[in-house]
C-alpha cells in the first residue's frame, strides 16, 4: 500500500482530499447534524466541509447556531483529518520524489527532511502525529484551565471550547464557537497567545519544524527550505505585526480604545493567525482600509512548506526575493545561506506564484461580476482568503449566491491541494533530453 502511495502522489493528493470532502459533505446534509433538525442544502453542505477540510474556516452561516454538537463534532474532525492528511501526504510526496533522484541528490533530499529515506515512512508519520497531538494538548490543557477557571465554564464546556479552538488553531482552520470569532479574547494572553504559538508552529511546516528543533544551537547548518521558511515567518510576523498595531493604533473600531498592552497583544494576535489560522481576533470588517492590502499579501504567502498554512508558502516568496536582488545587483547566481539554489527551483517558484497570481485575479474579477455593489478591494480579500486557505472574512461570503459559492468552493479545494499537486508534478516529471537548443537572450522590458 504504502509503496502505491510513493509511485503516485500527484493522484493521492487531489482524489484523497475530495473523498474527504464528499464524506463531510454527506454526514453534514444529515438532519441530526444541524441546531433546527433540518437537512441542509447541498452546498451548505459542500462549502462547509471543503472549508474544514481544506482547513480554511470560511463559512455561509453562522457555524456556532446552525451547527449543533454532532455537525460542530464533524467539522473539529474533518479539520483534523484535513490538517494531519496534508501533513502526512507532504511526507509521502518528499519521500517519492527522493526515489526518482540520484544517490547524491537523494542524500540531499533526506538530509533536508531529517535523513528519512523511502524505508522510514512509518516513522516519519509517527513522529508527524506526535508532533501534532501533542502540540494540540498542550494548547488545550492551558485554553480549558483559563476557560474553567477564569471565565467560569463547567470543566466539560471548558474542555470543548479548548479542544475544538486549539484543533482549529494547530490546524489553521479558522471556525471558531463564537459568532464574532475570538474578538471578545483579543486582549487576553492566556487565550491568545497559546492559539497564535500553535497556529504558528502548525503553519513553519514538518521539515523546517524538525530541522530547527534538532540544530536549535547551529542554524548556520540549516538548510535553504529551513533559512527561508524560519527567518522568513519571523520577518513577515514582526513587519505585519508592526504596520497593522501603526494603522489601527487609533482607530475606535478596532484597538483605539485598548490600553497599549492590550493594542500589541490583538495586534500581534491578529497577525500570527493572519497567514495561517484565520481567527477573527480584530472585527476585520472595521479595518481601516490601509489594512486590507496587507492583510491580502500577508495571506497570499501564507506559511511554510508541508505545513497546515496554504498561500504560495513563504519559501517561494523569499526565494523570489532572492531571485531579484541577485538579478538586481548582476550576480550570476542566487546565493542563500553560503548556498547557490538550483535554476529548476527558481523556475518552480516563478511558475506557483504566477499561477497563484493569475488565478487570484481571476477569481476577484468573477466575484466582482457575480456580485452587485461590492468593493474591489473586498472581493479581493475574500478570494484571496479562499486561494490561501486562510478564512478571514469581510462578511461577503454569507451574502454571496450559490455561484458565488460554488467559486470559493473551487479555490479553496485548488489552494489546499494546488501547491503539493503542482510541487511532486513538477519535481517528479523531470523530462531528459539528448540534445538542446542554442541559445538566445531575448530583450526584457
Amino acid at each position: 500500500m504504502v509503496r502505491r502511495l510513493l509511485r503516485r502522489p500527484v493522484r493521492l493528493v487531489p482524489f484523497g482530499f475530495l473523498a474527504a470532502i464528499l464524506f463531510g459533505t454527506g454526514l453534514l446534509m444529515l438532519p441530526w447534524a444541524t441546531s433546527e433538525h433540518r437537512y441542509t442544502p447541498f452546498v451548505t453542505a459542500l462549502f462547509t466541509a471543503t472549508s474544514a477540510v481544506s482547513v480554511t474556516g470560511l463559512a455561509v452561516n453562522d457555524t456556532p447556531h446552525y451547527w449543533n454538537d454532532f455537525g460542530l463534532a464533524m467539522i473539529t474532525v474533518l479539520t483534523q483529518l484535513g490538517g494531519l492528511g496534508i501533513l502526512t501526504i507532504a511526507a509521502l510526496v518528499i519521500l517519492a520524489v527522493s526515489r526518482q533522484l540520484g544517490l547524491r541528490n537523494r542524500l540531499l533530499v533526506q538530509a533536508e527532511t531529517m535523513e528519512f529515506g523511502p524505508a522510514d515512512v512509518r516513522r516519519l508519520l509517527t513522529r508527524i502525529a506526535a508532533t501534532v497531538f501533542v502540540a494540540e494538548a498542550v494548547m488545550t490543557a492551558v485554553v480549558t484551565a483559563r476557560y474553567w477557571l477564569s471565565y467560569g465554564y463547567p470543566p466539560g464546556r471548558a474542555l470543548w471550547f479548548a479542544s475544538f479552538h486549539s484543533i482549529q488553531a494547530f490546524n489553521n482552520g479558522g471556525f471558531t464557537l463564537y459568532p464574532d470569532g475570538l474578538v471578545a479574547f483579543s486582549r487576553d494572553p492566556w487565550l491568545m497567545l497559546p492559539l497564535s504559538l500553535g497556529a504558528i508552529i502548525g503553519g513553519l511546516g514538518f521539515p523546517a519544524l524538525f530541522e530547527a528543533v534538532r540544530e536549535w544551537r547551529r542554524p548556520h547548518r540549516w538548510a535553504i527550505a529551513t533559512k527561508l521558511t524560519v527567518w522568513g515567518s519571523v520577518t513577515l510576523l514582526v513587519l505585519g505585526f508592526g504596520a497593522l498595531l501603526f494603522v489601527e493604533w487609533n482607530n475606535p473600531r478596532t484597538i483605539g480604545g485598548f490600553d497599549p498592552a492590550g493594542k500589541v497583544l490583538a495586534s500581534f494576535s491578529q497577525i500570527a493567525l493572519t497567514r495561517t489560522g484565520g481567527f477573527d481576533i480584530i472585527h476585520v470588517d472595521r479595518l481601516a482600509e490601509e489594512s486590507y492590502p496587507l492583510l491580502i499579501v500577508l495571506m497570499f504567502i501564507g506559511g511554510g512548506s508541508a505545513s497546515t498554512a496554504g498561500g504560495i508558502k513563504v519559501s517561494t516568496f523569499f526565494l523570489l526575493a532572492f531571485v531579484i536582488w541577485a538579478e538586481l545587483r548582476g550576480e550570476p547566481d542566487v546565493t542563500v545561506g553560503g548556498r547557490r539554489v538550483a535554476n529548476a527551483s527558481q523556475r518552480q517558484a516563478l511558475t506557483v506564484a504566477l499561477l497563484s497570481v493569475a488565478l487570484v485575479v481571476a477569481g476577484t474579477v468573477v466575484v466582482i461580476v457575480l456580485t452587485e455593489h461590492v468593493r474591489y478591494y473586498a472581493a479581493l480579500f475574500e478570494v484571496t482568503s479562499a486561494f490561501s486557505t486562510t478564512g478571514l472574512t469581510t462578511g461577503l461570503t454569507a451574502e454571496l449566491k450559490a455561484p458565488g459559492h460554488y467559486l470559493l468552493i473551487g479555490l479553496m479545494y485548488i489552494g489546499r491541494i494546488g501547491p503539493l499537486t503542482l510541487g511532486s508534478a513538477i519535481a517528479l516529471n523531470t523530462r531528459r533530453r539528448l540534445y538542446r537548443y542554442p541559445e538566445e537572450q531575448p530583450i526584457v522590458g
